[in-house]
């Protein structure tokens, strides 16, 4: 392993004023995207929505250091030919791959989830690495429900991302562990708060015990948000300060970087939650955003699946990437939202 080519590639992944673009939707997901815009979801449409995204050289070149690639994705080549991870890397932006193979019900631990993939692991990370994946993503599912999170889940959701991002760190690829805390129940913000604080304190550990250097890899967690179903929603003020001071409890500053998922929040309430955060002084690391359907909605719906709306699609990934862009230096402001790109 090389540590300090490991940690040039992270602090490049957190590069002030650019994020990273979750294009790794497994088929299933984005089948479920497609249905909502009425296209069909084919090898083919799915290559030409991301060749989309991906040609959209001003976002590209100037908001987003990275993207995570589904593993169809980083074998793909655009139409003319060419394979969709160089126009990742001609655009500047590092192409990183999602590795994990999804959940699978948690044996003695009824609702929760255990997230797979480790087996042979090692040996697709080196055909990755050959591909051009300098980064991956592992992405750990905790549930806030009655009588869950159990400890046993927690456990073992934060044993198995330890183990992948040292596997990562030896096939010297940069690991981003991601422990989400979903936002799907009726849970307030302060349950959010001690659920997330466990979490990350026992990855940590895990992290610690299995030799991961911290120096080498980015934390891609949730924000600390009360869940959607809850009478009370907290303000924008609220999940930044609470999200603030737990990172600060919780994330050693050896870690070059935070690039939050969006977890289903608003297009406008992540970008909103991000700029907030950002306007905190003296924080260790630079706060910046990971995001899927928060950077994605706009863009898919604006495409719609047909070739004339190429330029409109694009359009709106722009702006979306810039508003995030913007967030992630603290510099966002909500009536620029009405001012699209052209």
């Amino acid at each position: 392993m090389n540590l300090a080519d490991l940690n040039k590639v992270a602090l490049a992944m957190v590069t002030p004023g650019k994020g990273l673009l979750a294009a790794d939707e497994s088929s299933g997901t984005i089948k479920k995207r497609f249905d909502d815009i009425n296209v069909a979801s084919t090898e083919g449409t799915r290559r030409d929505y991301r060749e989309m995204l991906f040609r959209a050289s001003e976002a590209m070149t100037q908001y987003i250091s990275g993207v995570i690639l589904y593993d169809e994705t980083i074998w793909q080549n655009a139409a003319d030919g060419t394979p969709l991870v160089r126009l990742i890397e001609q655009s500047g932006a590092i192409p990183g791959i999602k590795v994990d193979e999804g959940t699978q019900a948690l044996p003695g631990c009824p609702g929760e989830l255990i997230t797979t993939g480790l087996d042979q692991l090692a040996g697709r990370l080196e055909k990755y690495y050959r591909q051009g994946a300098r980064f991956a993503k592992w992405r750990a599912v905790i549930d806030i429900g009655q009588d869950i999170p159990s400890r046993t889940a927690i456990h073992v959701n934060a044993h198995a991302l330890a183990r992948y991002a040292a596997l990562c760190q030896a096939a010297q690829i940069v690991p981003i562990v991601e422990p989400e805390v979903l936002m799907d129940g009726d849970h307030d913000i302060d349950r959010c708060y001690e659920v997330t604080e466990r979490v990350l304190n026992k990855t940590f550990q895990e992290l610690r015990i299995q030799r991961v250097a911290l120096e080498g890899m980015i934390l891609k967690p949730n924000m600390v948000i009360a869940g959607k179903k809850s009478p009370k929603q907290a303000s924008v003020a609220e999940v930044a300060e609470k999200t603030i001071r737990l990172l600060k409890t919780c994330v050693p500053a050896a870690v070059p970087g935070i690039a939050f998922l969006s977890g289903g929040q608003s297009d406008q309430d992540a970008t909103a939650h991000l700029d907030a955060m950002n306007r905190t002084s003296g924080l260790p690391w630079p706060l910046t955003f990971s995001y899927g359907r928060a950077l994605q909605a706009a863009p898919q719906k604006a495409w719609s699946g047909k070739a004339e709306n190429v330029a409109a699609g694009k359009l709106a990934f722009i702006h979306r990437a810039r508003m995030n862009s913007l967030a992630s230096k603290g510099e966002w402001q909500a009536d620029l939202e009405a001012r699209k790109a052209a």
